[in-house]
C-alpha cells in the first residue's frame, strides 16, 4: 500500500510513491505537518523528534503551514503563524494514487480566533527529485476571507558553515530589526542566525557546500515571497514562501482575499540539483 500508518518512532503515516519509491511521513493529528521526505535515498527535513514529543512546545521540523497569517500579530489573538498548524487535519491519498491531500476547517475554536469560515487543502506530491506542494483556500462564507498563506520547511544542511542560499535580491528585510539590508551582508551571519524576508525574481537555492547538492524553491505568484531562517546550532536552513509579510491581516500589505464562493490555488515546488 502507498500510504501507511507506523507507530515508531512516533506515530505518523508514511506515503510511498509507487514509482520512485520516495517518501513522505505526515502526522495529520499535529498541524497537517510533512515531517519527512526522502528522496534519493537520503532524508532531506530536518526534524527534532525529541520536542515534538512534547506537545506543549512548537515544532522545531518538517513543513509547519502557516496560515491564515505568517509571522505574529502584536496586540491579536492570534497566535504566531496563525492555527494551521495547532489544528488536526484529515488525510487522504489522492485519486491517482501520486500523492496525498491534507485538509483543514473552520471549527468552533478557529473561529473565536478568526471569525471566517474556511477550506484549506494541501495536495503534497513527491516527484523524480522533487516535493511539489499545491494549495487550495476556498471561502464558504457570505463575507469576504482575508488571509496570508505560507510554509516553513526546515531543511537539513552537514553544516550552517557549509551551507550557502544564492538567488536572493540585494536588498532584503531584516526581520530582526524590521529594516532594510543587504543580503549577502546578512548571508554572511548565517551560521549566526538570520531571518530575512525577500522578493526574489527567480528560483533561490540553499546550497550545500560540504554534499555538492542544492535545493531550489522554485516560486509562482502570489505565494512568491521567500524567508530564510536559521536558529544555530541545528544543522538546518529554513527556505520558506510565503504570500504575504508579517503584520498583513491589519497592514493589508499583499494580503489576499476570496469573496464568497471563490476558491484560490497557490503551488509552490522544491526540486533537488547539483550544487
Amino acid at each position: 500500500m502507498a500510504l501507511v500508518q507506523h507507530a515508531d518512532p512516533y506515530p505518523h503515516w508514511v506515503f510511498t510513491h509507487p514509482a520512485s519509491g520516495d517518501q513522505v511521513r505526515l502526522v495529520p493529528e499535529r498541524g497537517g505537518l510533512v515531517t519527512g521526505w526522502s528522496s534519493g535515498e537520503r532524508e532531506r527535513l530536518y526534524f527534532d523528534v525529541a520536542r515534538f514529543a512534547d506537545p506543549a512546545r512548537s515544532v522545531r521540523g518538517g513543513i509547519p503551514v502557516l496560515f491564515p497569517i505568517c509571522g505574529g500579530l502584536p496586540d491579536h489573538p492570534l497566535p504566531q503563524h496563525g492555527f494551521a498548524r495547532d489544528r488536526p487535519w484529515s488525510l487522504a491519498l489522492l485519486e491517482d494514487g501520486e500523492g496525498v491531500r491534507l485538509e483543514l476547517r473552520e471549527d468552533p475554536s478557529t473561529l473565536a480566533l478568526f471569525p471566517h469560515p474556511f477550506r484549506l487543502s494541501l495536495e503534497v506530491r513527491p516527484k523524480p527529485s522533487a516535493l511539489e506542494i499545491r494549495v487550495r483556500v476556498e471561502n464558504p462564507g457570505e463575507q469576504p476571507l482575508p488571509f496570508s498563506f505560507g510554509l516553513h520547511p526546515y531543511f537539513q544542511v552537514s553544516s550552517l558553515a557549509a551551507a550557502r542560499i544564492e538567488g536572493l535580491p540585494e536588498q532584503v528585510l531584516n526581520q530582526l530589526t524590521l529594516e532594510q539590508a543587504s543580503s549577502s551582508d546578512l548571508l554572511e551571519d548565517l551560521p549566526a542566525g538570520v531571518d530575512l524576508l525577500a522578493a526574489p525574481t527567480g528560483s533561490v537555492r540553499l546550497v550545500d557546500t560540504s554534499r555538492g547538492e542544492a535545493i531550489s524553491l522554485e516560486t509562482t505568484a502570489p505565494l512568491d515571497l521567500v524567508v530564510a531562517w536559521s536558529d544555530p546550532p541545528r544543522p538546518m536552513v529554513c527556505l520558506e514562501p510565503w504570500t504575504a509579510p508579517r503584520g498583513a491581516l491589519i497592514s493589508g500589505d499583499r494580503l489576499l482575499r476570496l469573496a464568497a464562493g471563490e476558491a484560490r490555488e497557490l503551488v509552490t515546488c522544491y526540486r533537488l540539483t547539483p550544487a
